[in-house]
């Protein structure tokens, strides 16, 4: 068995988690809008429950065939891989909690979504707030984790790629 850090052990937990609660909302979003896009409920003020098919990535981009929905899938599936295998050997909390958030994401998004249904689901709806995307619990993990990871290297002040030169 690899050699994985107590912390990346919190970002297989943290991963793990997302995905249940990814899964479970959406699974809870389909059973009261039904599977019918455009569908959409008011929840509280600018908030709204809105059944949105993103077949393509993020923000719609590279959308619309069959060959793009297996082409992101691996493409995810080759990412979650890569940021897994960062995560087992991560040190520092923030590192951790952000690469699970990604990792989770990721793979609630991108692979069991693309693969169930064709597409991602996404339903959190605050076009009112001037924020013209519909999202879910995936979408704002992905987001969480990455400003964690670059809170992270400003905290922990990483060392430049290339030192200057007097």
């Amino acid at each position: 068995m690899p050699n994985i850090t107590r912390q990346g052990w919190i970002a297989y937990a943290i991963a793990l988690g997302t995905i249940v609660l990814d899964q479970l909302s959406k699974l809870w979003v389909l059973g009261l809008l039904g599977a019918t896009q455009g569908v959409s409920v008011p929840v509280l003020g600018p908030l709204h429950l809105t059944m949105v098919h993103n077949e393509g990535m993020s923000f719609g981009l590279f959308r619309g065939s069959e060959v793009s929905r297996w082409l992101l899938t691996l493409f995810s599936a080759v990412v979650v891989l890569v940021l897994a295998n960062w995560a087992r050997k991560a040190t520092k909390p923030l590192l951790a909690a952000g690469l699970g958030l990604i990792i989770g994401g990721a793979f609630g998004n991108n692979l069991i979504d693309r693969v169930l249904y064709g597409y991602v689901v996404d339903f959190i709806d605050v076009s009112r707030l001037y924020f013209p995307w519909v999202f879910n619990v995936a979408d704002s993990a992905i987001s969480v984790g990455v400003a964690l990871l670059l809170l992270d290297s400003f905290l922990t002040g990483e060392k430049k790629l290339v030192e200057p030169t007097e």
